[in-house]
């Protein structure tokens, strides 16, 4: 009777711990999609801001048309890599630069409203990205303690990456004009 009772305890336990992997994986996920969430409102301002930016700088076409490809190929994804969406960002931001540098493209109300959009978006998907390391960071730690570690690695599951943005975009843009 003993050994029935710690079998169906020791069950319910992997039980408990096999549905708590999976509520901190779809965690994850559900993270993930918000990133992806603001990143396709930022990118949904790229076609204004591109018409906005038109004719005030000398070499646009080769920022905007990158762009344009990237989101494409970002879009086209069936799985979605942030990594991808983190090089987009990338040239957004010279694109923000390239208007700062420009009085007259500066001084225009629709470039001053696209850039405090895409601030605000920015600062919402920042908020996205630390939700993503902190659940993703949760997950880590739960399958890497001790017994939780031999009962995710019987089960299959795998350290998840946090959000890193890739040292060189770290750096500030420049936009020579």
């Amino acid at each position: 009777m003993i050994i029935v009772f710690i079998v169906v305890i020791l069950v319910l336990f992997i039980i408990f711990k096999f549905n708590t992997y999976i509520k901190l994986k779809n965690k994850i996920k559900q993270s993930k999609s918000g990133i992806e969430v603001y990143l396709n409102q930022r990118f949904d301002l790229i076609p204004n801001l591109v018409e906005c930016v038109k004719g005030y700088a000398n070499y646009e076409a080769e920022i905007l048309s990158k762009i344009s490809e990237m989101r494409s190929q970002y879009n086209n994804q069936k799985n979605k890599d942030l990594k991808k969406a983190a090089e987009i960002n990338n040239e957004c931001n010279r694109i923000l630069a390239l208007g700062e540098s420009n009085p007259n493209l500066k001084a225009t109300e629709q470039f001053l409203n696209l850039q405090k959009n895409l601030t605000k978006i920015e600062s919402q998907l920042q908020a996205a990205r630390r939700i993503y390391n902190g659940d993703v960071t949760l997950y880590n730690t739960t399958i890497s303690a001790f017994p939780d570690n031999i009962l995710s690695k019987l089960f299959g599951f795998k350290q998840e990456e946090l959000f890193e943005i890739e040292e060189y975009k770290k750096n500030n843009i420049k936009v020579d004009l």
